[in-house]
């Protein structure tokens, strides 16, 4: 069974304790880039870099997929990580507050996530290190892909 990448996603924000965990079905809106948006906001910096390098790491355990792209890791404001279909948006709350994704795309089916995600019976068979998002984002920074 394949496993939803908008779901992993949205688990992996909630268990870093995000807020306001929504995904929005692109694909019905014309001119979309991706087909889903997973949104989230904090309310500080160290918790949006939680929840983004937690993002990147699940991505990578559970749907062997690897960010395509990463905006924002220089201030932890807003970062996105762009998974291809997916792209994650972790906000710090002032500014999802003030740049209204969802009432840009108002017509996109929206799914809330509330529940905190079910603990796994067994740990995954291939574990990322921690340090692969460090790693992550200094090559980002080193090489300016951002």
């Amino acid at each position: 069974m394949r496993i939803s990448p908008v779901k992993v996603a949205a688990e992996a924000m909630l268990e870093k304790k995000a807020k306001n965990v929504v995904a929005l079905d692109m694909r019905a809106v014309e001119s979309s880039i991706c087909d889903h948006f997973v949104i989230c906001n904090a309310d500080s910096t160290t918790a949006v870099a939680a929840i983004a390098d937690n993002v990147l790491v699940k991505m990578q355990e559970k749907c062997n997929r690897k960010v395509i792209r990463m905006q924002g890791l220089e201030n932890d404001f807003w970062i996105i990580l762009d998974f291809g279909e997916v792209v994650v948006h972790v906000f710090l709350t002032e500014y999802r507050e003030f740049y209204r994704l969802e009432d840009l795309w108002a017509d996109a089916k929206r799914k809330v996530y509330t529940d905190e995600p079910a603990v796994a019976a067994e740990a995954p068979a291939t574990r990322v290190k921690p340090k692969s998002v460090a790693k992550v984002r200094a090559s980002v920074k080193k090489n300016k892909i951002s």
